[in-house]
C-alpha cells in the first residue's frame, strides 16, 4: 500500500475541495448577508489540513494500484463529508449539533436528499447555495473531476476512476485516456446544468431557484430552497421542466457522450438499459394513475397524471423531489413510490438505487435458469444489445445483488435497535441506502426528530449506496490489507 502517495493525493484532493467553499461567500455578499464567516472558517480549515497532508508527503511518486484507489476513494468521502460540515455546523442559521451537520454534508455529497433542516424559506441564501452546490458536486463525483487534473501533476488516475464512478461496468472508457473520459464526464454534465437552468428560469423560477434547483435535478439529489420542495412553485410547466431533466439525468452518461459524439438519437432507441428503464417508469405511472382514478385523491382527475409523472419518476430515478402530499394517497401507493428506489437509474448515471442494468441482467439469467429447467441442453448467453455478456460480470452482478440484501437487512436491523418502528427503520434505509432522501413513518417529512444514533447509521448507509457498497466493503475485509 503507497501510504505516502495516498496521503498526497488526499491533500490533494482536500485543497481542491476548499476552493468550493468562495462561491457561497460570493452568494453572501451579492445578496448583502452578513453569513460568509462559516465558510471562510471552512476555507481555511479544510484548505490548510489539505496542504498539510499535501506537505507531507508531497515527495512521494509512483502510480496508484487498485488497492490504493480504493483507500482514497472512501477516505476522500469520509474526510469530504466531516469538512463539508463545517458551515453548518459553525452558521447561525441554521443551528445544528455536530451530528446534524455531518448528517446534512453527507447527504448533500451522496445526493441522497435527506435533510434535517427546516425552515429553509426563512435560511441565508448562502447557506442554501451551499447546500445544492454540495448536491452538484457529489453528482458525478467530485474524484472523477479532480482525475482531469491529476495528470498534470504526474499522477495516474485509471484507479481512482474505477473506485468512483458508479455503474457495473466500470473497465470501459469513453476516450483512449483517463483525463479525456473525465472531462467528456464532466462536459456533458455542466451541460446538462445549464440547459436545466435556463429551462427553469424561461419556465418562471427567478435566477437564483433556477441554478440552485439545476444542481439538484442534474445530479438527482433532490435538495430544494423550500420546505415545499416543488410543491411551493405550484407551477406545471416548472414540473415537466423537472421531469424531463430527471429522466435525462437517470441515463447512462457514457450513452449521452456516444450519442454526442456521433450526432445520433439513434443510439438511445437501440438501448437495452434505456428501453427497460422508460419501461418501468412508463408502466408504474400507469398503475399509479389508475389507482388514483379508481380509489379516489384529493387531486382533480386534470392533476393525477402531472402529479403521478412527476412523483414516479422523481422516486424511480431516486431523486427524491416532491410536487404533492404523495403520504397521504392511498397507503399502498407511497409504498410503491419506495420500493422503484431499489431500481433507481441506469448504470453509469447519477442516480442511486441497484440500477436497470442489473435488474435486466438479473431478469435475463432467471430466464434463462427457467429455460434451462425445460431444455437442459440449451446454449443460451445472455445478450445486451446484441453483445454477449461475460460470466464474470454476471457473477459481479448477483454479488452486488447478494451485499446488497445483506447490507439493507443489516441496516435495518440497526436502525430498529437505535428506536425506530419497523416501517419508519425499512424507509430510513431504502432512503439512505439508494440515496432517495424521502421516505415513510417518522422520516416521511425529514430526520430531524429521529435519534442521533439513527443518524449516524444513516450517514453510513448513505456512503454505503453512493459508493456502491463493494468500495466500502472491501476495506473491511482483511485479504485486503495483505501485502
Amino acid at each position: 500500500m503507497h501510504y505516502n502517495l495516498i496521503r498526497k493525493i488526499s491533500g490533494l484532493l482536500l485543497g481542491l475541495f476548499s476552493f468550493t467553499m468562495l462561491p457561497p461567500i460570493l452568494v453572501s455578499y451579492l445578496y448583502q448577508e452578513q453569513n460568509h464567516q462559516p465558510f471562510i472558517i471552512g476555507f481555511m480549515v479544510i484548505f490548510l489540513t489539505g496542504l498539510g497532508l499535501w506537505l507531507s508527503a508531497k515527495n512521494a511518486a509512483g502510480e496508484l494500484r487498485t488497492r490504493d484507489g480504493f483507500v482514497v476513494a472512501v477516505v476522500f468521502w469520509l474526510s469530504l463529508g466531516l469538512s463539508g460540515a463545517i458551515p453548518f455546523y459553525v452558521s447561525s442559521m441554521p443551528s445544528l449539533s455536530l451530528t446534524d451537520a455531518i448528517f446534512e454534508s453527507i447527504s448533500g455529497l451522496t445526493t441522497t436528499g435527506a435533510t434535517v433542516i427546516t425552515g429553509l424559506d426563512q435560511l441565508p441564501k448562502s447557506i442554501l447555495f451551499y447546500r445544492q452546490q454540495l448536491q452538484w458536486l457529489g453528482g458525478m463525483g467530485i474524484i472523477v473531476l479532480a482525475v482531469a487534473i491529476l495528470p498534470m501533476l504526474g499522477i495516474g488516475g485509471m484507479q481512482l476512476y474505477k473506485a468512483e464512478t458508479p455503474g457495473p461496468v466500470k473497465d470501459n472508457k469513453l476516450t483512449p485516456r483517463i483525463t479525456e473520459t473525465a472531462k467528456a464526464l464532466w462536459e456533458i454534465y455542466l451541460g446538462l446544468t445549464v440547459a436545466c437552468t435556463l429551462a427553469y428560469w424561461a419556465g418562471g423560477m427567478n435566477f437564483f431557484d433556477a441554478i440552485t434547483h439545476s444542481f439538484s435535478t442534474v445530479s438527482i439529489g433532490g435538495f430544494s430552497t423550500h420546505d415545499a420542495s416543488f410543491a411551493f412553485f405550484d407551477n406545471s410547466t416548472l414540473n415537466y421542466i423537472c421531469v424531463g431533466f430527471m429522466f435525462i439525468s437517470g441515463i447512462n452518461f457514457a450513452l449521452h457522450f456516444k450519442a454526442a459524439r456521433n450526432f445520433s438519437l439513434k443510439l438511445y432507441s437501440q438501448n437495452s438499459e434505456l428501453k427497460t428503464y422508460a419501461s418501468i417508469l412508463a408502466s408504474h405511472v400507469v398503475i399509479v394513475a389508475i389507482a388514483l382514478f379508481v380509489i379516489g385523491s384529493n387531486l382533480s382527475d386534470s392533476m393525477i397524471f402531472e402529479q403521478t409523472l412527476f412523483q414516479v419518476v422523481s422516486f424511480a430515478t431516486t431523486s427524491g423531489f416532491t410536487s404533492s402530499d404523495y403520504i397521504n394517497w392511498p397507503s399502498f401507493i407511497p409504498v410503491i413510490l419506495i420500493f422503484l428506489s431499489f431500481y433507481g437509474g441506469c448504470g453509469g448515471s447519477t442516480a442511486g438505487g441497484i440500477k436497470v442494468i442489473r435488474i435486466l441482467i438479473m431478469f435475463k439469467q432467471l430466464g434463462k435458469e427457467i429455460t434451462h429447467l425445460i431444455h437442459p441442453h440449451a446454449d443460451m448467453p445472455i445478450k445486451l444489445d446484441h453483445h454477449v455478456v461475460s460470466r464474470p460480470i454476471i457473477n459481479a452482478v448477483w454479488s452486488f445483488f447478494s451485499a446488497y440484501i445483506l447490507a439493507f437487512g443489516v441496516l435495518m436491523v440497526l436502525m430498529m435497535i437505535t428506536g425506530l418502528d419497523q416501517v419508519t427503520a425499512f424507509s430510513a434505509v431504502a432512503a439512505t441506502l439508494n440515496n432517495l432522501g424521502p421516505g415513510l413513518g417518522d422520516i416521511s417529512s425529514n430526520f430531524a426528530n429521529v435519534p442521533d444514533a439513527s443518524k449516524w447509521v444513516a450517514c453510513f448507509s448513505m456512503l454505503l449506496g453512493r459508493l456502491e457498497i463493494f468500495t466500502l466493503l472491501v476495506l473491511f475485509s482483511p485479504v485486503f490489507w495483505r501485502d
